[in-house]
């Protein structure tokens, strides 16, 4: 008799990568596609990623202040024209809407790509003294951008995103918000997805639209390309000329404001995919999987191993547990579980019951562990730490085998086609340079890293003394 074929193959990532994502993201049941390119649907496995992911954060940004608001969809188009760089930076991905019902619209109106221009409007009608500030705002929403091409999670029309808007009376107390929010970033990425990032400044050429500074952190995929994983930004008082946001200090002299925006999207969703499953499916980190621990019975028809198997899952409500107690084999919620990156699995039948015992399966490296009933809970809070740690270490080391050093542009391309990841290299700080790297090597500056190597006392390109190490990949 054939082997029973319990969950269909995925694409190996070796074969294509391309393929073996897509083939994740439908088979694992995070999202279905809509009728409209760039558009998808979050199924709720993959929504519970996601509201995993918001939770983390927002009680971080609650923590330092920050309140949650909500902005209208829609925005006039006087009010993106009000900030040149802004609009320019925007115009490409913009969606309008130029008609209500069958009239035509008297202004044209924009569906936010963001919503920076809101902000500054509602900042420029309730900020008057220094007594009103700073203001820190954090908005949970959707966002469009008009994508020539479409991946789900990773670049799409219609994405989930926070975006952060914040006032403040000094440009000093604006850019630390900036650093400080891209802190909150780094944290959540390494200590609860497991992915390990590196934090830094993007250069003139990459920054937001209409910022003085950006600073991002950026992190490694299984393929070796860079993936942009959040980005906060100072954005000086140029909005605030702009929009007239004006306060009166103590000593009742009127000043503009200082700015900061910054935010993180379901983009972390396709970071995690890309940075841990396997061809086996996903594998999610324990912090933020919606299910951590799957209770399977095994022959569940016998009596008592349900009943038991329900006591069970009342014990371990510590944990996100679920328990599989549908007809389908045991075989085939293995491989279901393992689809959906569930990080522990639980298996307790007849013998195990008579036993006292239950056995542990890992997610990760699939290690089976027989433990005994008195010590179940301590286990399973052993073994969920030890799998976080270990996908975190994992992913360390593919960014650290995955990082070369370059002299030359035509170095640096031929180390990236042989092997795709990160190249640390020098730069004068002029934009054509940058532009002659991406030309050559195509390749773009990831971030100029905080923490500073000395790598070579020359440019990459042009030989003048150097003012940067840079971090250069080919990116998602």
């Amino acid at each position: 008799m054939a082997k029973e074929k319990f969950v269909e193959a995925i694409t190996d990532m070796e074969t294509d990568f391309a393929q073996w994502y897509t083939d994740i993201v439908k088979k694992a049941e995070l999202i279905d596609y809509s009728g409209v390119r760039g558009c998808i649907v979050l199924r709720p496995y993959g929504y519970a990623i996601w509201e995993q992911i918001q939770k983390e954060f927002d009680a971080r940004f609650k923590a330092t202040g920050h309140e949650n608001v909500y902005f209208p969809l829609l925005i006039p188009e006087s009010l993106l024209q009000k900030e040149k760089d802004h609009v320019e930076g925007f115009a490409p991905e913009v969606a309008w809407v130029t008609h209500g019902g069958e009239e035509k619209l008297p202004e044209r109106l924009l569906i936010r790509p963001t919503s920076e221009t809101l902000f500054c409007h509602h900042y420029a009608n309730v900020i008057q003294s220094h007594r009103d500030l700073p203001k820190k705002y954090n908005q949970w929403c959707n966002i469009v951008r008009w994508e020539k091409s479409s991946r789900p999670f990773l670049r799409g029309i219609e994405f989930l995103w926070q975006e952060g808007h914040t006032a403040h009376a000094t440009a000093e107390e604006a850019d630390s918000e900036a650093l400080e929010m891209l802190e909150i970033y780094a944290d959540v990425c390494e200590q609860y997805l497991a992915m390990p990032v590196i934090k830094g400044q993007k250069t003139d050429k990459e920054k937001f639209a209409g910022a003085v500074r950006t600073y991002g952190i950026e992190s490694i995929m299984h393929d070796g390309k860079g993936l942009q994983a959040g980005t906060s930004h100072y954005l000086g008082d140029g909005f605030a000329k702009a929009f007239g946001i004006q306060y009166t200090d103590k000593e009742n002299k009127l000043k503009h404001v200082h700015q900061s925006s910054w935010g993180v999207s379901t983009r972390l969703i396709g970071g995690i995919i890309m940075t841990h499953s396997d061809n086996n499916g996903l594998v999610l980190p324990p912090k933020i999987a919606p299910v951590q621990v799957v209770i399977i019975p095994i022959a569940q028809h016998k009596e008592g191993v349900l009943d038991f198997a329900k006591g069970l899952k009342d014990r371990l409500s510590a944990f996100r547990t679920k328990l599989d107690e549908s007809d389908r084999s045991p075989g085939w919620k293995f491989s279901e579980y393992e689809m959906k990156g569930v990080p522990l699995r639980v298996e307790i039948g007849p013998k195990d019951i008579e036993a006292g015992q239950a056995v542990l399966v890992r997610r990760d490296d699939r290690e089976k562990t027989i433990v005994s009933l008195n010590n179940l809970e301590a286990a399973i809070e052993a073994a969920l730490d030890d799998i976080q740690n270990a996908l975190f270490e994992k992913a360390l080391k593919n960014r650290e085998r995955r990082t070369q050093t370059a002299y030359s542009i035509e170095e640096m391309k031929e180390k990236l086609d042989e092997k795709p990841g990160f190249i640390k290299a020098m730069w004068c700080g002029d934009v054509e340079c940058e532009n002659k790297v991406k030309e050559i090597a195509i390749a773009t500056s990831r971030c100029i890293p905080f923490e500073q190597e000395n790598v070579a006392e020359t440019c990459l390109c042009c030989g003048k003394p150097s003012q940067h190490m840079v971090v250069w990949g080919r990116a998602y």
